[in-house]
């Protein structure tokens, strides 16, 4: 500890700290790319997917012959510690970086060579017996490996953000069926419209948050066709004859999942079109999310001098002048999530535009927004669950109340009614201030127990027969 080893590189040597796994590649890149603050280490799921990548490509070197099965072994042993968890604090590259992603890869490729230089007995720094470049990056190029790293990780990232929000839609079907029974108006451009149920509101939200996850799924998809193989441009220079279909049977194997190369690796290699799709797919998600809380707030603003219809629960002291005021927290910070997630998109869209003839060079901000897009969205679809929505109550009574000094109860009415006479209560209600239900009693226009009936939830809910 504290002491330094030299390394050199086409630009020269340099000190390095001796007990950093990381090497002079990545020494350059930390003094040139200090823009987000945000390293490589921070998302896990990416640093196993070049984890991945390296072993696979070290599997498929070594079976055909390109590096020797010792060193395939070492690249293996410090890869499968990589995704134990370990040599984390080593990828310190920052997101944002020149260079199409080549400081990610290198860093990858120095922590590899470095850790699998100890396994094999020998020095950190002492590349004459495993290179970064000739070894750990055999047969491959950065223009190859990020790309399939960044799919695999956001693809990763992406199952943990769809298992959240699997729980947020489950949590809101729970308050669908406890508020099944709730009566309350329905509103269209914030004015009465016809009564509904609580739950019906909280059951079209629950499907909402459905549709997302099963967009999501599904072009999550298309993240597993992969360009490896491809090196430098997709034409597969300085690798081995079979190695492109034998690198991908290896990722696909070690991964578990359904990787396969893609159509074209040329294509593949310089079209960012998936990174698109998903980001506008996260950017629908975050929408309809926002929705949601924006709905939230509306329902419970108040609680006495607005709608007031649910309770979400306190979460902190909501001023530091008004005593007594409770803010709407949660949902606050969850949309605030999805303005970020909708700016994502614009990014990812600009950054795709920007390829250029054989490469994107703009691939470590479309990284770094789509990593960073699913992890927030993770946590925001989360901490709504926990911490909002399985702790809202309804305020039964009030909302019936409104329901009764509604206008918008007419419209229940005009089946039985007609929509003149219907019209004419609600004329009268607006300028006697008398509620519909009071004034349709006055008129004798139908029974209490005949309106009662029809005022059930069950009737005003739901479809009925209309009497000829």
């Amino acid at each position: 500890m504290g002491g330094i080893r030299t390394e050199h590189d086409s630009l020269g040597a340099r000190e390095i700290p001796a007990e950093a796994y990381y090497g002079v590649q990545t020494l350059r890149a930390l003094e040139n790319f200090q823009i987000s603050g945000i390293k490589l280490r921070k998302f896990g799921h990416l640093v196993h997917a070049l984890a991945y990548v390296k072993k696979a490509a070290a599997l498929a070197n070594a079976e055909l012959g390109s590096i020797t099965q010792a060193k395939a072994d070492a690249i293996i042993g410090a890869c499968d510690e990589i995704m134990e968890g370990k040599l984390r604090e080593d990828f310190v590259v920052d997101m944002v970086q020149g260079g199409a992603g080549t400081s990610t890869n290198m860093n990858a490729n120095e922590v590899i060579a470095n850790r699998g230089l100890e396994l094999l007995g020998h020095q950190k720094g002492e590349y004459q017996y495993l290179h970064p470049n000739d070894d750990v990056n055999c047969s491959q190029s950065t223009n190859d490996v990020y790309p399939t790293s960044v799919k695999l990780g956001v693809y990763l990232s992406l199952q943990d953000a769809i298992a959240a929000l699997a729980e947020l839609q489950n949590a809101l079907k729970a308050k669908a069926v406890e508020f099944g029974d709730v009566i309350k108006m329905g509103r269209t451009q914030l004015q009465d419209a016809v009564p509904m149920t609580l739950g019906q509101e909280f059951a079209a939200y629950a499907v909402m948050i459905g549709e997302a996850i099963a967009h999501l799924k599904r072009i999550s998809q298309d993240l597993l066709a992969m360009n490896m193989g491809a090196t430098a441009i997709g034409t597969g220079i300085t690798s081995p004859p079979g190695y492109a279909e034998l690198v991908s049977k290896k990722l696909a194997e070690i991964t578990g999942l359904p990787i396969c190369q893609a159509e074209n690796l040329v294509e593949a290699t310089q079209d960012s079109g998936d990174f698109v799709a998903i980001s506008a797919t996260l950017k629908r998600a975050a929408v309809q999310l926002s929705k949601i809380c924006n709905d939230l707030r509306l329902l419970s603003s108040g609680p006495r001098a607005g709608l007031g219809e649910i309770n979400l629960p306190a979460m902190q002291p909501g001023s530091s002048i008004m005593p007594g005021k409770v803010n709407p927290v949660i949902p606050e910070v969850v949309s605030q999530v999805c303005f970020q997630l909708i700016g994502y998109d614009m990014t990812v869209t600009m950054a795709a535009e920007a390829s250029q003839l054989e490469l994107n060079m703009a691939e470590p901000i479309m990284a770094y927004d789509l990593m960073m897009g699913t992890m927030m969205l993770r946590n925001a679809a989360i901490t709504l669950t926990s911490r909002c929505i399985t702790g809202i109550t309804a305020n039964r009574e009030h909302c019936r109340d409104l329901v009764n000094h509604s206008i918008g109860l007419v419209t229940a009415l005009v089946p039985k009614l007609g929509y003149e006479q219907s019209a004419a209560i609600a004329k009268k209600a607006l300028k006697t201030g008398e509620s519909v239900y009071d004034l349709v009693l006055q008129d004798s226009a139908m029974t209490k127990d005949e309106l009662d009936e029809l005022l059930s939830p069950d009737k005003m809910t739901a479809p009925r027969s209309r009497a000829i």
